[in-house]
């Protein structure tokens, strides 16, 4: 779906998963200095949105979702998970409440497999699934942004800016006073700093939760039965993950960012075995080129890495 928002002055489209809005508007750095200052805004109309509506829809969420959601609270923001019977990821839901709808926006192109999988879910609870893409589209503002919310449908209040729920059809007029525009380039370099995973990029077919940050904020360790809870509690309990997300800094000196699937190995083995690969790089207003990458759990946390043949240092996010 092409966001209108690409007619606005040096909008250069994204292309792959993202595709369907601005990658940038001609200046990279200045519009991630802009959304880390709290002003301009990220079009997000790409991604699917979907609502749940109906009296039993938080306590029916709760039997499927990863997260603790049967009494969340009106406007609280949270994210939630749906796994195989295995325990394997297979979709990310960015959700809020408004007391009457629940609303979620989640991967492009992902929301026609979870509609349907919700729907093969509803047995005689009382709920009513709807994809609303076509009708509202997500825009997210930074942190400290004074931009005004009147005409979303929705708000999801977060720690780093706020994602909201705009009518899709008046995306042009409610974004014109929310300041310079921001490209998904810019907002993927501050999420890339800001550690959060993406589904489809730092996940793969076997990803679980625990192996790229996704206990913390996307998985409730106390609640009751959901698909594929005994392997997350399994894992937890009784074992680490076979693999770890890790952040990187890349040498500065190199030309080209290593592209998602890169192989990662040791810097000090250049031709051993992979033990790793890229899931998402960029260069940032400050840190230079950075990425995240998977990698197996056992691999040193001082070890200098190569991702293709670009040197990196690690910070750890999920330990060993």
């Amino acid at each position: 779906m092409k966001s209108p928002l690409l007619a606005l002055p040096g909008a250069v489209p994204a292309e792959g998963a993202d595709e369907g809005v601005a990658a940038h508007y001609g200046d990279i750095f200045r519009e991630q200095r802009n959304l880390a200052q709290g002003t301009g805004f990220v079009d997000l109309s790409h991604r699917g949105v979907i609502t749940v509506t109906g009296d039993d829809r938080l306590s029916w969420l709760h039997l499927l979702l990863t997260q603790h959601v049967s009494a969340l609270p009106p406007q609280q923001a949270t994210e939630a998970l749906v796994l195989s019977p295995h325990g394997h990821v297979e979709h990310a839901l960015y959700l809020v409440d408004d007391g009457t709808t629940t609303w979620a926006h989640v991967e492009p192109g992902t929301q026609t497999a979870l509609v349907a999988y919700l729907e093969s879910m509803k047995f005689f609870y009382r709920v009513e699934v709807a994809d609303a893409t076509a009708d509202y589209a997500v825009v997210h503002l930074p942190a400290g942004s004074t931009g005004p919310a009147d005409g979303a449908a929705a708000v999801r209040e977060l720690p780093y800016g706020r994602d909201l729920f705009l009518p899709r059809a008046e995306l042009e007029k409610l974004t014109a006073g929310y300041g310079p525009a921001a490209g998904v380039w810019a907002y993927e370099a501050l999420r890339i700093e800001g550690h959060r995973p993406r589904l489809g990029f730092e996940t793969d077919h076997r990803t679980i939760p625990h192996e790229v940050d996704w206990l913390r904020t996307a998985v409730h360790l106390q609640k009751g039965c959901y698909r594929g809870q005994e392997t997350v509690a399994r894992v937890h309990n009784l074992g680490r993950p076979p693999r770890r997300l890790v952040f990187l800094h890349l040498d500065g000196t190199e030309e080209s960012l290593p592209p998602h699937g890169t192989e990662v190995r040791l810097a000090s083995d250049p031709d051993g075995r992979p033990l790793g690969f890229v899931t998402s790089s960029a260069r940032h207003h400050e840190l230079g080129p950075i990425a995240l990458a998977i990698v197996k759990r056992n691999v040193p946390v001082d070890a200098v890495l190569l991702a293709g043949t670009v040197p990196g240092t690690q910070d750890v996010i999920v330990p060993q």
